[in-house]
């Protein structure tokens, strides 16, 4: 419960229509008190002294309270749904912005599932308990407290004596909601744990279709599904070991009245009227502490979810705007890094070490390096992806830690290593960094990028909507669109993250000489592995295991020796060899598949 009364900022948003639903139960628990007050005047007055009139005033009056409270019922139902409706829709909003915000340091240590049951599943459980669960809570209240006084009004022994086996109902039942809490936290885990499992797996079909290793994703999902399966049925079983219990107990009390009540009334302190309003009101008293571990067995499964929600709401991002930051004006796209090391979250050893480098506006850096070198990890630092560990990003003189984050990132374009697209048009795709760019504009975009004919080749041409993460495109083809979407944006910082490495030779033939043009007026940083593209950069450096070793021109770094002129060497005897490996033996003769492995 206490994670339930974190979230109760959402809930004050509604106060209105919390108000009228209060005052509505008021006047339908009101009613509801009223009806066996009737029924005594009917069996009393009606029905043993044969007053017919009586009995059809009775009736009409029955017929007039149920009329008002269908209609009281009616609109306390949508008053609920209501209510708990906005209430998920704000939270559901809430986590989403929040997740969108959170670091990548987060979402590297976090599982997509796990995040996704949080927002629908967990926030699923709140809503319906706020929405349903606590209106019937806030009833029974009412009726606990009406039905109780107007017995106790009525006779207040018989009503000390119904209300004994209440006590230990009350015990049990508040013992329950202390253990069901962490079992249902148990669950909603789990179901995150097999929403990461299935989502990873149909991610990964292709692979696992490759390796034919069907019966083995099977069995783990089994595995995964079996404990969850198991979760829930032990708190199925604590649920049917308190049930029975709550139904004896409520059996009791009843009997307890029929007994000592009919003594009563034999003794003639109570009439038969009074002794059947009686057991009406302790039906309604017994019917809240009955329907308690139903409400106990929804609040565990609410605060469960609550804190979960909570675990992701009440996580900072690490990196964000700070106070009063400064908002950048068009850069030059001067960028130094000085004294930089970066160690990410759980690494033993540090990525980056040292790194100290300084690129002049509108030149263009070239890095290369072996896997693993600290390629990737450089460029992320420059739209402060991550914080660096020790040392200084800065931009144009100012370190990227003390600026607004999206006047610094809207001036840098990225293609990253793998391309990922939108399930949406190939138009919205191009323009998803500049919604507001002319069909002109996006044209040109692809044009530049080698991406225009393919474009036109399809039915639709822009209109062409991408399957999910662009699956319906070759791996080449959503490249180009993806370097399409950087260059629309015109950036003043240019990050090419291995964006070749894609396509084939005479696309990224094609690529680079759009790029060439592209890479005028712009600070542009180059990651990639084949010697071809980088040898006119104006500045390459050469990383291994995350420190610079070389930096220089082509022609300097291969007088120098040293990795780079090993990288040459060794791409230059690999390209020796497809050479020969390439000549055809007949019109189907196979091609060679170009390796640059361990240097990506």
């Amino acid at each position: 419960m206490t994670h339930l009364l974190k979230l109760r900022s959402f809930v004050k948003a509604y106060l209105p229509q919390i108000v009228l639903s209060i005052l509505n139960l008021a006047a339908m628990t009101a009613l509801s008190l009223y009806v066996p007050r009737i029924i005594r005047g009917v069996i009393d007055e009606g029905l043993i002294q044969t007053d017919t009139a009586y009995l059809g005033r009775a009736a009409l009056l029955l017929l007039g309270l149920g009329l008002a409270s269908a209609g009281m019922s009616a609109l306390q139902r949508y008053l609920a749904e209501w209510i708990g409706g906005h209430i998920g829709y704000d939270l559901r909003n809430r986590l989403y912005d929040h997740i969108q915000h959170l670091s990548f340091s987060y979402h590297d240590h976090s599982q997509t599932g796990q995040l996704i049951s949080r927002c629908i599943e967990d926030v699923r459980a709140v809503q319906n308990f706020i929405g349903g669960s606590l209106v019937h809570l806030a009833q029974m209240s009412f009726l606990l407290v009406g039905a109780l006084t107007l017995m106790l009004l009525a006779n207040w022994k018989l009503t000390l004596i119904a209300i004994l086996p209440l006590i230990p109902l009350t015990i049990i039942t508040l013992d329950f909601g202390k253990r069901i809490t962490e079992l249902f936290f148990k669950v909603d885990t789990l179901l995150g744990d097999l929403s990461a499992r299935l989502q990873e797996n149909v991610l990964g079909v292709q692979v696992v279709r490759a390796f034919a290793r069907e019966p083995h994703e099977i069995r783990r999902f089994d595995e995964t599904n079996r404990a969850y399966y198991r979760a829930r049925l032990k708190v199925i079983g604590e649920w049917s070991k308190v049930m029975p219990t709550t139904d004896l107990l409520v059996t009791l009390g009843t009997i307890l009245i029929l007994f000592f009540g009919g003594r009563m009334v034999l003794a003639g302190t109570m009439t038969i009227g009074e002794i059947v309003a009686f057991n009406a009101y302790l039906v309604m008293l017994a019917s809240p502490a009955q329907e308690l571990t139903w409400l106990v067995n929804a609040a565990g499964e609410a605060g469960a979810g609550a804190r979960r929600v909570l675990e992701v709401l009440e996580t900072p991002p690490e990196i964000a705007s700070p106070p009063g930051a400064v908002v950048l004006p068009t850069l030059r796209g001067e960028v130094e890094f000085r004294d930089v090391s970066l160690k990410y979250q759980d690494e033993k050893r540090d990525s980056l070490t040292d790194i100290n480098l300084s690129v002049a506006p509108n030149q263009i850096v070239a890095l290369i390096g072996p896997t693993g070198s600290g390629k990737t990890s450089l460029v992320n630092l420059i739209p402060r992806f991550y914080d660096v560990s020790e040392g200084a990003v800065l931009v144009d003189g100012h370190d990227v830690r003390a600026v607004d984050l999206t006047s610094l990132r809207r001036q840098i374009g990225i293609v990253l290593q793998t391309s990922l697209l939108f399930s949406d048009t190939i138009a919205a795709n191009i323009a998803y960094g500049r919604p507001d760019a002319s069909m002109d504009e996006i044209i040109a975009a692809a044009q530049a990028a080698q991406a225009h004919d393919f474009i036109l080749s399809f039915e639709k041409g822009y209109e062409t909507v991408v399957g999910e993460r662009g699956v319906t495109l070759s791996g080449g083809q959503r490249q180009r669109i993806a370097i399409a979407r950087a260059l629309l944006m015109d950036p003043r910082i240019l990050i090419l993250d291995d964006s070749t490495s894609s396509v084939d030779t005479q696309t990224e033939a094609l690529i680079q000489q759009a790029l060439e043009r592209l890479m005028e007026g712009r600070t542009t940083f180059v990651i990639a592995h084949r010697l071809a593209t980088v040898r006119r950069a104006d500045l390459i450096v050469v990383m291994d295991r995350g420190r610079i070793v070389q930096t220089g021109t082509h022609e300097q770094l291969l007088a120098q020796g040293g990795l780079y002129r090993e990288i040459h060497d060794l791409q230059l005897v690999q390209n020796m060899l497809e050479e020969e490996e390439a000549e055809p033996v007949g019109e189907y003769a196979p091609q060679p598949i170009r390796s640059s492995e361990g240097f990506g």
